[in-house]
C-alpha cells in the first residue's frame, strides 16, 4: 500500500519549506519554495506559452550548480517581479551564490528561478499604479515559510482558474518502495479541466491516496463530454506550474529526468494539457539526503512517484479551492459537494 509522508505535503521532504502570500483585491498571489540550504534543481517545459526567469541557471552546463529558492507567481509576465522581493529577502539574510574569496568580504547573489501563470482576467483590481504588488508578495511569502501550509485558494493558486471550475494550489507526497521521499506542489490554472467533462470525477482519481480529494472514485467509463476539447480563455491566459522535490542525491541531469517524467502527472490530471495556450512547467529539487545506488531503477521509481504526486496535487488544488464570492468562478465544493 502506497504511503504518504507525515503531512502529505511537499514539505515532508526534510529541508524544504513553503511560504504563501496573496492579495485579495488584486486576486493574485505568490508561492515560494525555500530550502534550508542551496539546492540542486532542474526544470522541464511542455506548455506552448511559458513565462520564466533565471531558468538558465538550472542548465547543467552552466556555472551555478545550486539555487536558493523557487518562485511561482500569478500576474503573467508582470508577476516575474516577485523574484526580486525573494532575492532581497535572501540577501538580507546572507544567502546566495558566493562571489570572491571567503577569507575577505565577499558578495552573495541569490539565485531564484521563477515561473508565472496568467490570472489577470479573473475580476480583481489590477490597476495598482506604480507599485507592483509582486515584490512585496514575494518578500512576505519568504517571511512566513513553514513546514505546514494550507491548500486551495492560497499563494500562486489564489487567482487561478480552470475550465469550468476555480483552480488552486495543491500538494502531496509519497514514500517509494525503496524509501525515497517524493513530494509535489502545483498551482493549477489550466486551460483544460481537472474533472471528467461536466462531472464531479477527477481525472487523477486512480492515483488518489485515502480521501485526499473526496474519495469519489471513477466511473466505469468516461462521462459524456469528457473527451470533448473543452477549454477556457485565449492563448497565454492559463498555465499549470508544478514543483517536485525528493530527498534523493540527484545530479542536475538526473533531476532533469525526474522533471520530465513528472509531466506525466499533468497528463493524468488535466484534459487537455500541454497545449499552445498553457505555459506548463515542472521543476525538480533534490536535497541529497539519500544516495542513489542503482541509478536507472531508482530514477524510474522516483520519477514514477513524482508523476503520481503531481497528479494528486493538481486534484487537491481544485478540490480544496474556495471562490472569490462573486459567483463567477464556481468551486468544486460549490458545484458537487452534497
Amino acid at each position: 500500500m502506497t504511503k504518504t509522508g507525515t503531512n502529505n505535503l511537499i514539505t515532508d521532504i526534510p529541508g524544504i519549506r513553503v511560504g504563501n502570500a496573496h492579495d485579495k483585491t488584486v486576486r493574485t498571489g505568490v508561492t515560494v519554495i525555500l530550502p534550508d540550504e542551496r539546492i540542486i534543481g532542474a526544470y522541464d517545459v511542455r506548455g506552448g506559452g511559458p513565462g520564466t526567469i533565471e531558468t538558465d541557471a538550472l542548465d547543467p552546463q552552466n556555472l551555478v550548480d545550486k539555487i536558493d529558492a523557487l518562485v511561482l507567481s500569478g500576474g503573467s509576465a508582470l508577476g516575474l517581479r516577485a523574484t526580486s522581493g525573494v532575492q532581497d529577502w535572501l540577501r538580507d539574510n546572507g544567502r546566495g551564490f558566493p562571489i570572491g574569496p571567503e577569507e575577505a568580504p565577499f558578495e552573495r547573489i541569490p539565485i531564484v528561478p521563477g515561473a508565472i501563470l496568467f490570472d489577470l482576467l479573473n475580476g480583481g483590481d489590477k490597476d495598482w499604479g506604480k507599485n507592483s504588488p509582486y515584490p512585496a508578495l514575494g518578500r512576505t511569502a519568504c517571511e512566513c515559510t513553514s513546514k505546514q501550509f494550507d491548500l486551495g485558494s492560497i499563494g500562486a493558486g489564489y487567482g487561478a482558474t480552470t475550465f469550468g471550475l476555480k483552480g488552486g494550489l495543491g500538494s502531496a507526497s509519497e514514500i517509494t518502495e525503496s524509501g525515497y521521499l517524493v513530494g509535489a506542489l502545483a498551482a493549477v490554472n489550466a486551460v483544460g479541466s481537472a474533472t471528467m467533462g461536466n462531472s464531479r470525477y477527477f481525472w487523477a482519481a486512480p492515483f488518489e491516496i485515502g480521501d485526499e480529494f473526496g474519495d469519489i472514485g471513477s466511473p466505469e467509463k468516461a462521462p459524456d463530454g469528457a473527451r470533448t476539447f473543452n477549454h477556457k480563455a485565449r492563448p497565454g491566459e492559463n498555465t499549470t506550474l508544478a514543483i517536485v522535490a525528493t530527498d534523493a542525491d540527484l545530479t542536475p541531469i538526473q533531476a532533469k529526468r525526474i522533471a520530465t517524467m513528472a509531466h506525466d502527472g499533468m497528463a493524468r490530471a488535466l484534459h487537455p494539457v500541454h497545449t499552445p495556450y498553457d505555459g506548463d512547467i515542472v521543476f525538480c529539487l533534490a536535497t541529497g539526503e539519500k544516495p542513489v545506488t542503482n541509478e536507472p531503477e531508482a530514477l524510474a521509481e522516483i520519477g514514477s512517484a513524482a508523476a503520481h504526486t503531481v497528479a494528486r496535487s493538481i486534484a487537491r488544488g481544485v478540490y480544496l479551492a474556495t471562490g472569490f464570492g462573486d459567483g463567477v468562478w464556481q468551486t468544486w465544493q460549490e458545484k458537487f459537494k452534497p
